[in-house]
């Protein structure tokens, strides 16, 4: 398939297609005119890298979780622990946000919210 037909059938652009095969996402052959080929089968994976992508993961970790997940004899369950992973991470994020915003709102009630705590002017 060429990159027009597959930028079509998946929504994206041909530079992100490109961008993809640049970080080794996805892989085309080369025909003797040069043009990309792609196999059938990468419709689905960048429909998995945008679905990732909007559940927050980043190019880095779709590329080291792709070749993995091709691998595994129980894909379901290895995406199910993506997701788990990076939702401990998420929840992990906001908890320090929480605190950041707690730390904040404290400072603002102080005279000089930049004082350092416990040490002497």
């Amino acid at each position: 398939m060429r990159i027009g037909d597959l930028a079509q059938r998946c929504c994206v652009s041909r530079d992100t297609l490109r961008f993809y095969e640049e970080r080794g996402l996805i892989r085309a052959q080369r025909s003797a005119n040069g043009y990309r080929d792609y196999p059938e089968d990468t419709v689905q994976l960048v429909l998995l890298i945008k679905t990732a992508q909007k559940l927050g993961f980043s190019l880095g970790e779709i590329s080291q979780n792709v070749a993995e997940l091709w691998q595994a004899q129980d894909p379901e369950a290895l995406v199910t622990r993506f997701i788990e992973d990076k939702l401990a991470l998420v929840e992990a994020r906001i908890d320090a946000l929480v605190e950041l915003r707690q730390a904040l709102r404290q400072r603002l009630q102080d005279r000089c919210p930049l004082t350092l705590k416990g040490v002497p002017a």
